[in-house]
């Protein structure tokens, strides 16, 4: 099968779609498929307002247009709303040619701390670009339940996996700070909420791996925390290892790849009970998640490391992309299961997410 993905996200940009994409491409390049890629690579681009890190296709129509003509692919998957995701949208309702679509970032949450008063007006945006594709690829139960809420339809679970080679338990001397070591990675923006986590009052030290809008404002009002800006994933593995607790303050979330890779390299998570915690941690006893952050963080430093990696070890990108070909491949959608959902777990007691 030759299959047609279109993203708005593509190296060098870092996040979690675009470590999503490239392990799906290299699983279906695996099985045998052969993959095409429509990423901003070759078109004129603007800088993405309050993000500039993120390039935008300017005018990008009649391209996209003559490239989805081209390939003559099996399947088109559009994975992001942006300008590319806009395009090919148009391009294939005109043509009829189905598609199916991913619901990846928060987007509405993410305009809401930045412009307050706009999450209705982006989720009813969001709702009509992908009211027409044959499934909407969705990483959690949370996320579809709220989506559900939202009037959105033809939703599907496609989960994520991680690198457990890359990402595993090593020494901790690579980093020789005062401990405990808290450590955040990802990207440095607003809506991760990384303040609530600088302004903690805690013995040891704190890491901000990635780079971002936020990060300048941030080093400047909190520098007692050491800011690293962007590392390669070798030099991101050696912190997730070295660290002694990773916290994960964001309440905007659809899954949060970072989980685990943390939890892989056997460094315990605290974190607020919402979407993507809740669905990555759950029940697994691998992490601490609590309405109050400096308590999910004590109780999290009481977790085995060798707990957090064997639970990081049950999501295989693998399995993920077995998931996103049937959600290619199948005409209608299908029901997804309602037993055990991760948001039914209570986050109230974190005594049994200490080793046993």
């Amino acid at each position: 099968m030759k299959l047609l993905l279109v993203t708005d996200a593509w190296p060098p940009q870092v996040n979690g779609v675009v470590r999503t994409l490239k392990e799906t491409i290299r699983f279906l390049e695996t099985l045998g498929h052969r993959t095409e890629v429509i990423s901003p690579v070759g078109f004129r681009c603007i800088p993405c307002p309050t993000y500039p890190e993120i390039p935008l296709a300017l005018l990008p129509g009649r391209e996209v247009a003559r490239r989805i003509d081209a390939a003559a692919a099996d399947a088109v998957h559009i994975v992001t709303e942006g300008p590319l995701g806009n395009a090919a949208r148009r391009h294939c309702l005109r043509r009829g040619i189905p598609f199916t679509t991913a619901y990846h970032t928060a987007f509405p949450e993410y305009l809401e701390a930045r412009l307050p008063g706009t999450e209705r007006l982006a989720y009813a945006h969001l709702r009509r670009f992908h009211r027409p594709a044959r499934s909407v690829m969705v990483p959690t139960e949370t996320m579809v339940r709220r989506l559900e809420n939202h009037h959105f339809r033809n939703l599907r679970l496609w989960s994520r996996g991680v690198d457990a080679e890359l990402f595993r338990p090593r020494g901790k001397s690579f980093l020789s700070d005062p401990r405990p070591i808290y450590l955040y990675a990802g990207r440095v923006a607003i809506e991760k909420n990384i303040e609530a986590f600088l302004k903690l009052d805690l013995p040891g030290t704190k890491y901000v791996v990635g780079a971002g809008p936020r990060l300048k404002k941030l080093r400047a009002k909190y520098p007692n925390a050491h800011y690293t800006g962007y590392v390669d994933d070798e030099t991101l593995a050696a912190f997730y290892a070295a660290a002694d607790v990773f916290v994960f303050p964001s309440r905007s979330e659809t899954f949060g790849l970072v989980l685990l890779e943390a939890l892989a390299s056997g460094l315990p998570v605290a974190a607020f009970p919402v979407t993507g915690p809740l669905d990555v941690i759950g029940d697994s006893g691998a992490g601490c998640l609590r309405p109050d952050l400096a308590e999910a963080i004590a109780g999290a430093l009481e977790i085995a490391p060798t707990r957090c990696r064997e639970h990081a070890l049950s999501f295989s990108w693998g399995d993920a992309t077995q998931e996103f070909l049937a959600n290619i491949g199948l005409p209608e959608p299908v029901v997804t299961p309602q037993a055990a959902t991760a948001a039914s777990i209570s986050p109230s007691n974190c005594e049994s997410l200490s080793p046993s």
